[in-house]
């Protein structure tokens, strides 16, 4: 959480109704610069005077039921702090796509309904015990 000072700071750099969506969804006040966006609509931005270490770099997910796996590749690895060139400033990342390397990237599904679930064919191994009892005479 942020300091009063820097929330009102923030409020008078964002405006208002960015204000309320950040405190929404992220919890937090942040104002920086727009350093790009990917194919899916997140927003990458960055603050390099004013945020604490490890904190200068944040995204604005598009969708509000987001997921860290809907950041692309190249977008993780600045967001993590992995490479310090963004990917439209990157040349490396320019490059063509490999052969092995998937053509569209797909999120992880772990957690959603279309995730995998299995099917267990094994017996089980323990059985609830069910009473049985004798009919008086």
């Amino acid at each position: 959480m942020s300091t009063l000072l820097r929330t009102l700071r923030n409020l008078r750099r964002v405006g208002l109704k960015q204000y309320g969506h950040q405190l929404q969804n992220i919890g937090d006040t942040k104002a920086g610069t727009l350093i790009g966006m990917d194919k899916y609509g997140n927003k990458f931005f960055e603050n390099l005077e004013e945020e604490l270490p490890l904190r200068t770099r944040w995204v604005d997910y598009k969708d509000a039921e987001y997921d860290p796996s809907q950041i692309e590749p190249g977008w993780h690895a600045w967001i993590s702090y992995m490479v310090d060139k963004a990917p439209p400033a990157d040349p490396l990342i320019q490059r063509q796509q490999r052969i092995w390397e998937p053509k569209e990237h797909r999120p992880t599904l772990t957690w959603s309904r279309s995730g995998y679930k299995p099917y267990s064919t094994t017996k089980a191994k323990i059985h609830p015990w069910t009473p049985v009892s004798k009919v008086r005479q």
